[in-house]
């Protein structure tokens, strides 16, 4: 089982504001999801890898209708709500450009033990090893013809430094993914250098930018129920959606055990106890609080 609850002594968590019924999702099976030797091999070749068919569509439409609840507002999140987008003018008035909701795990009871955690995580350790655990979870979702590009960034650099940076998201599709909509973009092998220099996007939304483009890069699209995993360290960005349709993501992030513990004990935990739009720490050393 996905332990979606990261240690932190001392420290309440907000309870759930909404539960699956019983006959809406089932448990996965013990055996979860397995890659094969040459994924493994193009993963730490690319800093990126495609997994075709991750969640069924029957479950596909179970996620899409929890994410609905979210993004009408049924589920009540707005402390971990943001926009992402929020550095460009807005396109449509009164709808994010970029719709960001931190670790929707917490507000549905028992998300965190279903199939789309269930099968990242067991990708996420053969990628990078048994140790690897959940650390937080997100929901992103660019709205019918918001039209706002997600800048070019990696990961890492939202996150303190730390003394193992293993690590890699699951972005699970809920639509299809397409060039017109936001399909992810990887520049390869951009995991094994150094970390391009960052700043802030704009004034507003707290994302961050770095000098890449697409000539660098690759374009992923992706089936519903399709997933793509890539190291904390990947160059990636996405196109605006200028379609009629949503393109709904949902995201988990892994790393060590430890890390997470650490991550914890600094303090840092992706927002979950402050501000999500409050991303002042950037590629610094963590220090723990003693």
């Amino acid at each position: 089982m996905v332990e979606s609850k990261p240690v932190a002594s001392g420290v309440r968590w907000p309870k759930s504001n909404w539960e699956i019924p019983d006959q809406t999702m089932t448990p996965t099976s013990p055996t979860d999801f397995v890659v094969s030797a040459e994924q493994v091999q193009k993963f730490e070749a690319d800093g990126f890898l495609v997994v075709h068919g991750l969640i069924s569509a029957d479950e596909v439409n179970q996620y899409r209708q929890i994410y609905d609840r979210f993004l009408s507002g049924q589920i009540a999140c707005d402390q971990m709500r943001s926009d992402l987008g929020g550095h460009a003018s807005p396109n449509k008035p009164g709808v994010e450009n970029v719709t960001q909701i931190m670790w929707p795990s917490d507000f549905v009871a028992g998300l965190a033990d279903r199939a789309l955690h269930r099968r990242t995580v067991a990708v996420a350790r053969q990628l990078l090893g048994e140790d690897i655990v959940f650390d937080f979870d997100m929901l992103i979702d660019k709205a019918p013809r918001t039209d706002t590009p997600t800048p070019w960034h990696q990961d890492a650099a939202y996150w303190p430094n730390m003394p193992d940076t293993r690590a890699v998201s699951g972005w699970v599709a809920l639509d299809e993914a397409t060039l017109d909509n936001g399909c992810m973009w990887f520049v390869p092998g951009s995991h094994r250098k150094e970390l391009r220099s960052h700043q802030a996007a704009g004034k507003g939304g707290g994302a961050k930018v770095c000098q890449a483009t697409e000539a660098e890069g690759v374009a992923v699209p992706l089936k519903p129920g399709s997933a793509t995993f890539h190291h904390g360290a990947m160059l990636h960005y996405s196109r605006g959606n200028t379609t009629d349709t949503h393109r709904r993501a949902h995201i988990v992030n892994f790393r060590p055990q430890a890390m997470v513990e650490y991550e914890r004990r600094c303090g840092f935990d992706h927002g979950r106890s402050g501000n999500v739009t409050d991303r002042k720490v950037r590629n610094m050393n963590l220090q723990e609080k003693t």
